[in-house]
């Protein structure tokens, strides 16, 4: 039986929050990895705009936006009950104004813009964030869920572009909350390494295996 095709670029944290999504669900996909500099003309047909993740279904249907392959993937199987912990608001913010501020603190040469401008900015919504962990040790309560597999890549890429900085900003539950999720079962099985998809390859079959029920 045919598996959904998964295009996708592991240090993406688009695609990262996608894989996340699947690894949880158990859905195989057949993975396509993406080198971003010479992607595949079979992704560029299935999702012009060329960005990944791209989940293309067996039925022909794609999917190129990521939290909308996370919600597909959960509707398969949600085993953890991720979609009852969501905050819509939240990752709105995340993926609106806390990335805008990412991308330009990452890359202000390529913005134009001042990197400590953007840092602070960006800093307020981590402190937001710390505020919420000081309650729960997750976004939605005590469990992980659907809202922490959508900020965290973004967080965690914010926190690798400075990170003697990040260490000394007053964060304490946020830095247990990244620690948490990057020395986990799940994030460590959907960082694995293939090799970049070319035509003809053999597929690569996956259904990563996520444990760490309690985090």
């Amino acid at each position: 039986m045919p598996a959904p095709i998964l295009y996708s670029f592991r240090r993406c944290p688009y695609a990262m929050r996608a894989r996340l999504a699947l690894a949880v669900s158990g859905v195989e996909v057949e993975l396509r990895e993406v080198k971003l500099s010479a992607k595949p003309d079979a992704m560029l047909a299935a999702s012009p705009k060329g960005t990944v993740p791209v989940l293309v279904l067996p039925n022909g249907t794609v999917i190129d936006q990521s939290i909308d392959i996370m919600r597909w993937a959960l509707a398969q199987h949600d085993p953890e009950d991720w979609l009852s912990r969501d905050d819509p608001a939240l990752v709105a913010a995340n993926d609106g104004a806390f990335k805008h501020d990412l991308d330009r603190y990452k890359y202000p040469d390529r913005h134009g813009t001042q990197a400590e401008t953007h840092r602070a900015s960006g800093l307020a919504f981590l402190l937001d964030i710390e505020q919420r962990l000081a309650r729960s040790a997750h976004l939605c309560g005590p469990a992980r869920g659907f809202a922490d597999a959508a900020i965290i890549p973004f967080v965690r890429q914010f926190a690798a572009v400075d990170p003697a900085w990040f260490a000394m900003q007053s964060l304490p539950n946020l830095r247990s909350w990244l620690s948490s999720y990057l020395t986990s079962d799940l994030f460590g099985a959907i960082m694995m390494r293939v090799s970049p998809w070319r035509p003809g390859d053999a597929p690569v079959r996956v259904r990563w295996q996520a444990s760490d029920p309690d985090r």
